[in-house]
């Protein structure tokens, strides 16, 4: 096993299963269940998350969103996820681990959205439990991180039961919602995933 993977002109083709659940790389034929559940949980979503577009929900938007996200997978810098139940196909939310970086840090970045109407129930813990294995594994990191908003109680309870460690916080460190807060930093080690 290599211990730093570079880059490919191919990106890997993530697709974990378990828990009853299915992540996969976003497709054109998610556009309808995408953009009804994102606009159903707008409200849900609008204090976690940064100001969106004026056009986010459209086709024309989806399609420029796919476009970068075959530009990020292909230079190995972001992996997008869209997280579905397995009994009957319904969408979720989404998870992406971003900023990848490689050399001697071999880390990137995490976030993650839940659809209002599938909020509370375990989702995204299980959703996160199926996919860490395989960003370990199959994508070579040694470290994830996340940040999370302090009053965001719910994601630092699925950051926890994930076995991510909260270590430090960062000052204004993103503008969520038009504002920039502080945010709780975590990290999660492959070695932590294995104990």
């Amino acid at each position: 096993m290599a211990l730093f993977r570079l880059p490919s002109n191919k990106p890997a083709l993530l697709a974990p299963r378990g828990q009853g659940l299915w992540l996969r790389t976003p497709q054109m034929s998610d556009f309808l269940q995408w953009s009804q559940l994102r606009e159903y949980s707008r409200e849900f979503l609008t204090p976690w998350e940064p100001i969106w577009p004026s056009d986010d929900l459209t086709r024309s938007a989806f399609r420029r969103r796919l476009r970068r996200y075959e530009e990020d997978m292909a230079a190995d810098k972001a992996y997008p996820f869209l997280i579905f139940r397995e009994h009957d196909g319904a969408l979720l939310g989404g998870v992406t681990l971003a900023n990848v970086r490689r050399g001697i840090v071999q880390a990137g970045t995490l976030g993650y959205w839940i659809g209002e109407p599938h909020a509370g129930q375990g989702y995204m813990t299980a959703a996160l439990r199926v996919l860490l294995p395989s960003l370990f594994g199959e994508l070579n990191l040694h470290r994830i991180d996340a940040a999370c908003i302090p009053g965001n109680g719910a994601s630092v309870r699925v950051l926890e039961k994930c076995g991510f460690v909260r270590e430090g916080i960062a000052r204004r460190y993103l503008c969520i919602n038009g504002v920039w807060q502080d945010h709780y930093l975590f990290g999660l080690l492959n070695d932590d995933l294995k104990a």
